[in-house]
C-alpha cells in the first residue's frame, strides 16, 4: 500500500489520527522525531477529563466523541484502558460545562463521598488510561491496518508532504518551531509515581489559586501522584520540592500515601495553545495540510474526537 497521508508526530494524537486514517483505507506513514515512548504523551496520568484546553465548546465535542470509542476499549488488557470510578472535588457538575450532562452516570458527589476540606464535588466513572500500553497497543492497531513508524526527524511540513496527497500535523509542542506558531508554549506539569497502598479510585481536584492540580490516579504499575501546571517553563528536571509539595498534598486525601514508596518522578511539557489548532490548508505542493495540535492538557481526552475530525479534513 502506498504512503499517501504523512502523519507528523506518533504522540497520543499523532497515532490515533494515524490510526483512524488507515481504517479508513488509507495509506499512512507516520514520521516522529522521538519514539512515542519518549513523548509528552507517555508520560500523561492518563484520565479522560477536558483539563486545560479551549475552545470549550469544540474540546467538549471531542471529548464526548472520544468517550464511548475509550469506554469500547476498556476491558481488554492489550489497550491499556480501564474504566475507573472516582471524584472530582470543588466544583458541581453545572460548573464543569455543558459537556458533563452528556457523560453517563456524573452526578453531585454526597457529603459521606467527599474528603475533608471539601463541600462540593462530583462522582462518575471513567477511562483511565496506562499510556506505555495504551501507545504501544495503537501502534500494533496501525501496523494491523497497515501504517507505518518512521523515527526521523521533520524539517519542514512541505518536505515533508513531497509525494504526498496530504500531511497531518501531529507534532504538539514541536508545532512552534515547525510551522511556526510561537503562540505554542509549554505548560510544564510534574508526577511522582508511587506504590499503591491501596487506592482503588482516582481523585482530582483544584488546589490552589497557583493552578496546581490534586490528583491521584491508580494505575497497574503505581499510583500516579499529581500536578502542576508551569506555562512556559522549559525545564524537564524533576524538582524534589515540588515533588514534597505533591505528596504532601495528595496525602492530606489519601494519607496512606504519605508513606507510600516512591517508584519515579516524571515531567512532561504539555502543548498549550490559546486555542486547538485543527484545520486545513494547501502546501505549496498541492497537498493537503491538515494541523491538529494545541491540545494542553487533554490530548488523551480528545483524541479519538480531534482524530475523526481531522481525517474528515483529509478526505476534504
Amino acid at each position: 500500500m502506498a504512503s499517501d497521508v504523512i502523519v507528523v508526530g506518533a504522540g497520543v494524537i499523532g497515532l490515533t489520527s494515524a490510526v483512524v486514517l488507515a481504517e479508513r483505507g488509507r495509506g499512512v506513514k507516520v514520521l516522529t522525531r522521538s519514539p512515542s515512548s519518549e513523548t509528552t504523551s507517555a508520560v500523561a496520568g492518563g484520565l479522560w477529563w477536558p483539563y486545560r484546553i479551549q475552545p470549550q465548546e469544540a474540546a467538549g465535542r471531542w471529548a464526548l466523541r472520544s468517550l464511548p470509542v475509550m469506554a469500547g476499549l476498556a476491558g481488554q488488557p492489550e489497550t491499556g484502558v480501564r474504566m475507573v470510578s472516582g471524584t472530582h472535588a470543588g466544583l458541581t457538575p453545572v460548573e464543569l460545562g455543558p459537556w458533563s450532562a452528556r457523560v453517563p452516570g456524573l452526578r453531585a458527589a454526597r457529603e459521606a463521598e467527599l474528603p475533608r476540606g471539601y463541600d462540593r464535588g462530583v462522582r462518575t466513572r471513567l477511562p483511565l488510561l496506562d499510556m506505555a500500553a495504551h501507545l504501544a497497543y495503537l501502534q500494533r492497531r496501525l501496523a494491523a491496518a497497515g501504517g507505518t513508524v518512521t523515527v526521523r526527524a521533520v524539517r519542514s511540513l512541505a518536505q515533508a508532504g513531497e509525494g504526498a496527497a496530504a500531511v497531518v500535523n501531529c507534532t504538539g509542542l514541536g508545532a512552534r518551531d515547525l510551522v511556526p506558531d510561537p503562540s505554542v508554549h509549554p505548560v510544564r506539569g510534574q508526577l511522582v509515581v508511587v506504590e499503591n497502598p491501596g487506592v482503588e479510585e482516582w481523585f482530582t481536584a483544584v488546589d490552589d489559586h497557583k493552578g496546581d492540580s490534586l490528583y491521584v490516579f491508580p494505575q497497574p504499575y503505581g499510583v500516579v501522584l499529581g500536578g502542576t501546571a508551569r506555562a512556559h517553563a522549559w525545564d524537564r528536571t524533576p524538582s524534589p520540592c515540588t515533588a514534597q509539595a505533591i505528596i504532601s498534598r495528595c496525602s492530606r486525601v489519601f494519607p496512606r500515601l504519605a508513606q507510600a514508596r516512591i517508584l519515579g518522578h516524571r515531567v512532561g511539557l504539555r502543548p498549550g495553545r490559546p486555542r486547538v489548532r485543527l484545520e486545513a490548508e494547501r502546501l505549496p505542493s498541492g497537498a493537503r495540510l491538515v494541523h491538529n495540535y494545541g491540545h494542553g492538557g487533554a490530548g488523551i481526552t480528545v483524541s479519538w474526537g480531534c482524530a475523526l475530525e481531522a481525517a474528515d479534513l483529509v478526505e476534504g
